[in-house]
């Protein structure tokens, strides 16, 4: 991963901003309810029409600016207001739209171990991918890094895919991913990940 250069004094977090990310805001976010803090990562892929990387299209639609006529597939997602607080690129380019700080709007309706509205306690990374494709070398590089440093920062216990937060109605990352590999990476237990991935 190509990392911006920091002091080394410099803080890696500032008010829920990673300073390894190259910031966007979106307007689509909240707070998080009061008490909560960020115990979950959850990883989603995306691309803007599917299958088509390198566009600014995810970009534009987490910052409203997603032009609905551009390409048929936008009227199925016409006035979505969503938002990640991630979104890693194909070569590993890493962007910031929300503070981990705040409440991103990238799970929907779901739930993990028996606890509701995930986007209340989770932090959303979204890959550019196709739903059950394969993702880059580059990819899994800066998503390790990214989530050691969410992991010391936020103490988290859990990671899972979109498809385990939304069974039924979501499907990614998908089989493309390899949950394994971001265990080994991170030097994760069985028990932080998803019931039936890693080893």
């Amino acid at each position: 991963m190509k990392q911006a250069s920091t002091p080394k004094s410099a803080p890696i977090w500032v008010d829920g901003w990673y300073q390894f990310a190259s910031p966007i805001e979106s307007p689509n976010f909240g707070p998080r309810p009061p008490g909560c803090k960020p115990e979950l990562i959850v990883v989603h892929a995306i691309s803007l029409p599917p299958g088509s990387y390198g566009g600014k299209e995810v970009e534009q639609l987490f910052t409203n600016q997603l032009d609905w006529e551009q390409h048929p597939y936008f009227e199925t997602i016409r006035d979505m207001t969503v938002s990640a607080h991630f979104y890693i690129r194909r070569q590993g380019e890493l962007q910031q739209f929300v503070s981990a700080e705040n409440r991103a709007w990238h799970a929907g309706v779901s739930s993990y171990r028996g606890r509701s509205n995930c986007n209340d306690y989770s932090i959303g990374i979204e890959l550019e991918g196709a739903e059950g494709g394969p993702f880059e070398d580059a990819q899994y590089e800066t998503l390790a890094a990214l989530c050691a440093a969410i992991l010391e920062r936020y103490r988290l216990a859990d990671l899972a895919g979109h498809e385990h937060v939304a069974p039924g109605r979501k499907t990614d990352p998908g089989v493309g991913f390899d949950w394994q590999r971001l265990q080994n990476s991170l030097g994760l237990v069985q028990k932080q990940l998803p019931e039936g991935v890693g080893r």
